[in-house]
């Protein structure tokens, strides 16, 4: 008797009773039952997964490793497409199976794989059921697009709106915590760590159920969706076999609609939020928000708690304004809540960086020549900048040409409209002119070239600045600095990045 597997991916819609598991399993449970020298050994079915990968399909895997272990020696399946819609994945494992003396039968295909032209025939039908799959995340795509241009919202409900067929609906309770975030971090001009701690403190939870950290405050502050505005496809699929999904970083056009739905902060404040965040990393300190804008955010740490250091604008008599740091335990549960009594100015805390740095024996020269060097490639890699490289904006070029084909053939595959059609080839021939344009001006840039001996030097002199300290670098000083240690007897301890010593400092 020859045992027999069956494989099928199910569906879970409920109304779509032909891709049932149970009318799957009568298939297969008659099917063998006609071939008397045939035993069923078992049923394998993944529910609701793709076809396109089967790193998450559970008991395709399973049937493939009990396969491996010789449980059985043919696999049923109906046709291609449910086996996999991946032509690697297809011939890759048939060969497999077949190697190790496991046919697998395709039945409404009529292809079993120890057939002599069986490879050839299943080659043929897989690259078929691939570029189906093609055809169908295309469609998918095209179709989402043109509901998010109506207003569909594709997403999931967040703290202070609710998502439900497509549409954004305040949530009261969330809204209220949404208002006091925006109140605090744009009008009263509080921190976003301490606006966490506030939170905890009130017993708020964020929309998942954790506690509020610095970086949830930031990404409430970033969403456009609480001023009524919405943007979609933030993120992109770029391969229809592996559906993972990237940041969008221009690669797809974003889909923005201004006024979309009601919103929970006034256009005002959101526009003060902005500022102020752009104030705040006007450094290059990105997304990591409030708590690393400065160059001693979270480095100053207490040595009788553990917290780290706040830092607070101090107006001194003479009118000049100062940085200090003081212990965060203290700052936000009073006075009691930390006994260290130590208050930290940003002056001098970036002298004893100093003076920990000039006291190492540091050959800089080869460090100088190597920096240079790394800054010209840089530099002659792309002189115009990496937007615009006129190799990178010729790409660009390329890939709204294939776009503007795509168009034509999806009208006259009737996926979309005429005027779905005219509106996006005129917004791609409109790029076009766009990218067109700056590539003109990069070559222009291109042949001009640079002074690469000036250039060189004045490099060199910057980077020698840098490292003797004359002139003061965040980027460097964030680099360098790992920690900075305040004890109760007034004394500091200063680490730095991957150096063993300990610089100590007394008042």
């Amino acid at each position: 008797m020859i045992k027999v597997a069956g494989y099928c991916r199910v569906s879970t819609d409920k109304e779509d009773q032909a891709n049932s598991f149970a009318s799957q399993q009568r298939y297969f449970q008659e099917y063998i039952a006609q071939n008397p020298n045939w035993e069923l050994y078992e049923i394998y079915a993944d529910e609701g997964t793709s076809g396109t990968s089967t790193r998450k399909r559970v008991q395709f895997n399973r049937m493939i490793q009990d396969a491996r272990e010789g449980k059985f020696q043919l696999i049923l399946t109906k046709e291609v497409s449910r086996f996999s819609r991946n032509i690697v994945d297809t011939l890759s494992y048939t060969r497999e199976l077949k190697r190790i003396g496991v046919a697998v039968e395709f039945v409404t295909d009529h292809i079993n794989t120890m057939d002599s032209d069986g490879e050839l025939r299943l080659s043929i039908m897989a690259t078929i059921a691939q570029d189906e799959s093609r055809k169908t995340s295309n469609r998918v795509v095209w179709g989402q697009t043109r509901q998010m241009e109506k207003g569909v919202v594709f997403g999931r409900s967040l703290l202070g709106y609710d998502v439900k067929n497509g549409k954004l609906s305040i949530e009261p309770e969330g809204a209220k915590i949404v208002r006091q975030i925006f109140q605090k971090y744009a009008v009263e001009q509080v921190g976003t760590a301490e606006i966490a701690c506030f939170l905890n403190r009130e017993g708020h939870r964020t929309y998942h159920g954790s506690k509020w950290k610095s970086g949830a405050i930031i990404k409430i502050l970033k969403n456009e969706k609480y001023v009524g505005d919405l943007v979609q496809k933030k993120t992109y699929t770029p391969d229809y076999l592996t559906h993972e999904k990237c940041t969008n970083k221009g690669q797809v056009p974003q889909i923005r609609i201004e006024n979309h739905h009601e919103p929970i902060i006034s256009r005002e404040i959101w526009n003060m939020a902005q500022k102020r965040m752009a104030q705040n990393n006007k450094h290059g300190a990105g997304d990591c928000g409030h708590s690393n804008r400065y160059v001693f955010s979270g480095k100053i740490k207490c040595a009788l708690c553990g917290a780290s250091f706040v830092g607070r604008i101090k107006k001194l008599k003479d009118g000049t304004k100062v940085r200090r740091w003081s212990c965060g335990t203290a700052v936000n549960e009073g006075t009691d809540g930390c006994d260290i009594g130590k208050l930290v100015r940003d002056d001098d805390a970036m002298n004893m960086l100093k003076l920990a740095v000039r006291s190492l024996s540091l050959d800089v020269k080869p460090i100088i020549v190597n920096i240079t060097a790394l800054a010209l490639d840089a530099i002659q890699a792309g002189e115009s900048g990496v937007t615009d490289a006129p190799e990178q904006l010729r790409f660009e070029l390329d890939r709204l040409q294939h776009k503007k084909e795509a168009v034509i053939d999806h009208y006259f595959s009737g996926d979309i409209s005429k005027e779905d059609m005219l509106a996006m080839k005129k917004r791609y021939e409109d790029q076009e002119r766009s990218f067109r344009e700056r590539l003109e001006k990069a070559e222009v840039k291109q042949q001009q070239g640079s002074d690469t001996a000036q250039l060189k030097q004045a490099i060199q002199a910057e980077v020698t600045d840098l490292l003797n300290f004359q002139v003061e670098s965040e980027v460097l000083s964030k680099t360098l600095l790992n920690s900075l240690t305040v004890f109760q007897d007034k004394h500091m301890e200063l680490r730095l990045n991957d150096l063993p010593m300990v610089f100590r400092f007394a008042e």
